[in-house]
């Protein structure tokens, strides 16, 4: 008769794999009274989100309170779903100052791009729900109508049109340093460059 290996070799030939720990969400009726873990519950991230594809920050020795990987992520999908950081920070339960000062850490540089490039899908994301919503309330609604202004005035306010270059526009300042590796103004001839 075979002889049946012991427990203790069957969970060490086959080891299973360790639960995920849930990402979490405040599930408080005022988000200000989440003080502990008990208030959350588990938060669904997709992985393939172009806008999680960072290095996060990883703590040397963390404690109870830091930011670890998932709650980072969770954070940067949250920011570039509303564009809001306190917002996003009281979704994953962390104060905004504890998240500025990871930020600002060496090493958490790629966590700070990720950051920023959330930002901007947040306010992409924003600028198209106020466009929307100024559009559905109709042509004839003053609120509407000087929401859909500003929603227009700032939005590509960072463009620049190209018939406005010229020589000391801060654009063709810049190009002329990546071409010429100087800035206009350290020209010894003081010749004007086409």
């Amino acid at each position: 008769m075979p002889r049946k290996p012991s427990p203790s070799f069957e969970r060490s030939a086959n080891p299973r794999p360790e639960p995920a720990r849930p990402l979490l969400v405040n599930t408080r009726k005022h988000p200000r009274q989440a003080t502990s873990r008990v208030a959350f519950t588990e938060m669904l991230i997709p992985d393939d989100d172009p806008v999680l594809d960072f290095l996060p920050f990883c703590h040397p020795h963390p404690r109870g309170n830091s930011i670890l990987p998932d709650v980072q992520r969770a954070f940067i999908y949250q920011l570039a779903m509303t564009g809001i950081v306190k917002q996003a920070a009281t979704k994953v339960g962390k104060s905004i100052e504890a998240l500025y000062k990871l930020r600002e850490r060496p090493g958490a540089e790629d966590f700070a791009r990720a950051w920023d490039e959330a930002l901007e899908w947040g306010r992409l994301r924003l600028e198209d729900c106020a466009l929307e919503r100024a559009l559905h309330q109709g042509a004839h609604d003053p609120q509407a109508n000087a929401m859909l202004c500003w929603v227009l005035q700032h939005r590509n306010a960072h463009m620049v049109d190209s018939r406005m270059v010229r020589r000391g526009h801060w654009l063709w300042d810049r190009i002329h340093h990546e071409i010429t590796g100087r800035w206009p103004d350290e020209d010894e001839d003081g010749a004007e460059d086409v």
